[in-house]
């Protein structure tokens, strides 16, 4: 709610998948030392109420004109904690076709294996590569997740490397940048979009 009334343009949200296939969203992928994995959605609830579901964070689409970045989240070092990439994106899918919110969407991932699961199911999907680490070019990220965004960890964006991307029709929206400075040198490369936790002071930074 607070990046609604904040005026942002798009809605940051991690997913995971409870053991009846509930999409909640939520960060970290356990809850008070349990895997989401291994509960209910009713079980969920009982650990935190709060939590909500996919279905409840799109069914605020009516309140603004903003976009939906739903972050596929995927651990290829632990599959018990989520379903397998096919199955994962399908259910995502399924959510975002009920709401009928293909138009206002962006799936996104570090898991690869994911997307281009997504990109197979349902080629007019955005996706976005999300990227850390070692640097490589954007171009080549984004080709291998089948993205036409490229998401870096913001330390990494150049101007060259955004130009690149943009000569070959992908956008580049990195994250999660929070400092003046930091969005002064994204402005000054050229990126399309810019993950903050502080959407408010953004949009404030940006006006003229």
């Amino acid at each position: 709610m607070y990046a609604i009334e904040a005026g942002a343009d798009a809605l940051e949200l991690d997913v995971g998948v409870t053991k009846d296939d509930a999409l909640v969203v939520s960060h970290d992928p356990h809850i008070r030392g349990t895997a989401i994995r291994e509960l209910k959605l009713a079980e969920l609830r009982e650990y935190d109420r709060a939590i909500p579901t996919l279905d409840q964070v799109l069914a605020l689409a009516d309140r603004g004109d903003f976009q939906f970045d739903i972050e596929i989240k995927c651990f290829p070092d632990h599959p018990e904690l989520t379903p397998p990439p096919e199955e994962f994106a399908r259910l995502v899918l399924d959510e975002i076709r009920r709401h009928r919110a293909e138009s206002r969407v962006v799936v996104q991932s570090f898991d690869f294996r994911t997307l281009r699961a997504m990109h197979r199911l349902a080629p007019g999907i955005r996706l976005a590569a999300l990227w850390e680490g070692e640097p490589r070019p954007f171009v080549e990220v984004a080709r291998s997740a089948d993205a036409v965004i490229v998401s870096p960890h913001f330390p990494l964006v150049t101007p060259e490397q955004v130009q690149a991307a943009h000569e070959a029709n992908l956008q580049v929206v990195p994250w999660t940048a929070n400092a003046p400075e930091d969005w002064h040198g994204l402005i000054q490369a050229g990126v399309d979009g810019i993950i903050t936790d502080d959407p408010a002071s953004l949009i404030a930074f940006l006006k003229p």
